[in-house]
């Protein structure tokens, strides 16, 4: 997601019994809904149970719970990356490790990435996606067709 669309967020914006975030304000004017994984589920759930507020509250705020401007964003994620060993750090960067990882390591689905991105096209999507000979291999056989086809099936035993 885009710095903006971060700190746009509100309390209201995010279901936690739904597993979704709704992005009322981003750049191309639409509203978007992005699922939450379980994980993020229980860690925004802890963070939300901590933090309170009114549901028109910005989930991540300044300590006076205005906007967090993007410079403050930045520092926050900075903070947190640096305390847990990671050297580069941008929101952008996220969006990118985001993107590669989805496809290459956890064999996600390009149309899938890009509606989770909020892109337009795949070809805006293919941006964010380095990918490289060895990634292409590398699980291969999960997602090959001849692989599947000739997989021993299981039989049921009466």
């Amino acid at each position: 997601m885009p710095c903006g669309d971060c700190r746009n967020i509100q309390n209201r914006d995010v279901d936690l019994k739904g597993r979704q975030i709704i992005f009322r304000h981003n750049k191309n004017g639409k509203i978007q809904v992005v699922p939450l994984c379980s994980r993020m589920v229980v860690i925004l759930s802890d963070y939300m149970s901590v933090r309170k507020g009114k549901p028109e509250d910005y989930l991540f705020c300044s300590q006076y719970g205005e906007m967090l401007s993007e410079n403050g964003l930045r520092i926050a994620l900075e903070r947190y990356n640096k305390k847990r060993g990671v050297k580069k750090t941008s929101m952008h960067l996220f969006r990118h490790t985001f993107a590669r990882k989805y496809l290459v390591d956890c064999g996600g689905d390009a149309f899938m990435l890009q509606r989770l991105l909020g892109h337009s096209t795949l070809n805006m999507t293919k941006h964010y996606c380095s990918i490289f000979d060895a990634d292409i291999s590398k699980n291969y056989d999960r997602v090959s067709p001849l692989e599947q086809l000739t997989k021993p099936r299981e039989t049921i035993k009466r």
